[in-house]
């Protein structure tokens, strides 16, 4: 073989060589983020075309997919539109998929890697493969309560049981029908789309894990005195000094509590006495005495700065490093640059409720194939141990007497221990006041913990408290889980 024949055969087996390694990392390696990517029309017109699988809240579905006379085949259909969008997302010809329908869309289409033996036997049988049925942790009483107790109020409720960090209810609002994103009409989808994105109340934005983060306000002196005593640095009896103002170091800006006098009597006030009565100045002392190095490694143990999946991505909660005196003080009740989601003080709660074992969050259950198996099976799974037993059973009975005898008071439930604490964040000096409580409940077995947001201050004019506005809604949304 002369020189020249060598060189065109090495080169045409390089050439084969890079086309089969090109080939098989597309075919095998690549396969699911290519089937994934949205651009991947082809993937998206036959997923819209498959007899895409149920959502299941307690066996009925909140999404299905119903057969029409259409090239498409199948229309997808949410029953409850209002009460389960933020949970099911949408399912769209152009606009993508979001909520549950996003984060399951391999099993929802039958082409998960699970499920590989039914998309073979459908090759086999020339059928094409159905999709699996996802059935969710939402309790459908639990769900309606809080929906129904947010009413037209901006904002989100969420509520978890503390020993399995199952998702009992997910509600944001204002929410939105998904029914208009679902329709083989392309014009008439992306209008509705266009609409809700223009909508600047963010009717798209599921408010329990994403969007624009809130201030927690005094909800976060919770986590701050959990370190403070799981630390060992202080005792819950341990006092600091009582002014009815606070001039911050090195600072004009002036510190009050929210009843704008001391935080009790005495010149001196305990901790226990400050989380009771919810007071800014005592939290301020505190936090600067702690230390933001360690209110942010506990801050990281309960959560902060994780992109939690349940299995949807929730945006990280913030705790700000490199303060100043002045903003570690103001950090310490929630404010400054302390950003956080409903879902990240619903885990702070359900953590104290576990005996300082916070499990991970999920709204699956389990994922059921077209024949009835279990494809998958949620198990619980722990995320951490941000606190220790001790620390959890001191900040529950400090917790308990917030709703009892504090500030927390509309959270009270007859003949039950209810613990919580309530916040009314300041979002700057006109804009209205976010509004929280967040709490479990019973508080000596706990089976829920719970998270509400209101913002603009319960609006329509209002400029009410957590206590006022809040904490009444967890109240409901309590009792509906006791009530089961």
């Amino acid at each position: 073989m002369n020189k020249e024949l060598r060189r065109i055969s090495v080169a045409t087996l390089a050439m084969f060589l890079a086309l089969f390694v090109s080939t098989s990392v597309i075919q095998v390696f690549a396969v699911d983020d290519l089937r994934a990517d949205p651009r991947n029309v082809r993937t998206l017109y036959a997923s819209y075309s498959a007899e895409r699988g149920p959502i299941l809240v307690d066996g009925r579905p909140i999404a299905e997919s119903v057969a029409v006379d259409s090239v498409f085949e199948f229309l997808r259909v949410y029953p409850e539109p209002a009460l389960y969008a933020p949970v099911t997302g949408y399912f769209t010809l152009n606009q993508g998929t979001t909520g549950v329908e996003g984060a399951f869309n391999d099993f929802l289409t039958g082409t998960a890697n699970e499920q590989f033996l039914d998309q073979l036997g459908a090759l086999v049988t020339g059928q094409r493969p159905r999709g699996a049925a996802v059935a969710l942790t939402i309790d459908p009483v639990v769900q309606q309560a809080a929906f129904e107790a947010m009413g037209d109020l901006k904002g989100a409720v969420i509520a978890i049981e503390p020993s399995t960090g199952r998702i009992l209810a997910m509600v944001s609002t204002p929410s939105f029908d998904p029914n208009r994103l679902s329709a083989h009409d392309t014009v008439s989808v992306l209008e509705a789309y266009d609409q809700l994105i223009a909508d600047p109340d963010d009717p798209l934005i599921n408010r329990t894990i994403s969007g624009d983060l809130y201030f927690p306000g005094s909800t976060f002196k919770t986590l701050v005195a959990a370190a403070a005593f799981d630390s060992g640095a202080f005792a819950p009896t341990d006092a600091f000094p009582n002014p009815a103002s606070l001039q911050l170091p090195l600072s004009t800006a002036i510190v009050r509590n929210a009843s704008g006098g001391t935080c009790g009597s005495g010149a001196t006030v305990t901790i226990e006495t400050a989380l009771r009565l919810s007071c800014n100045i005592p939290f301020a002392e505190l936090g600067l005495a702690l230390g933001e190095e360690t209110i942010a490694d506990y801050a990281e143990r309960f959560g902060f700065g994780s992109a939690i999946e349940v299995p949807m991505t929730a945006t990280p909660s913030t705790f700000p490093r490199g303060l100043d005196d002045a903003q570690v003080m103001l950090s310490s009740f929630g404010q400054y640059e302390v950003r956080v989601t409903p879902l990240q003080m619903a885990m702070v709660m359900a953590a104290i409720a576990n005996g300082g074992n916070l499990m991970q969050p999920t709204v699956l259950d389990r994922i059921i194939a077209p024949d009835l198996s279990v494809v998958e099976q949620s198990e619980p799974t722990l995320f951490s141990q941000p606190i220790s037993l001790t620390t959890a059973e001191t900040m529950t009975r400090l917790l308990v007497d917030g709703v009892s005898n504090g500030v927390a008071s509309n959270a009270r439930i007859e003949g039950v221990a209810v613990a919580g604490k309530t916040g009314t964040a300041e979002n700057g000096s006109v804009a209205p006041y976010t509004l929280w409580f967040t709490g479990f409940a019973p508080a000596d077995n706990p089976q829920v913990a719970v998270a509400v947001v209101v913002e603009d201050g319960g609006g329509r004019g209002q400029s009410g408290s957590g206590n006022q506005i809040a904490a009444p809604i967890a109240k409901r949304v309590l009792e509906a889980v006791l009530s089961r």
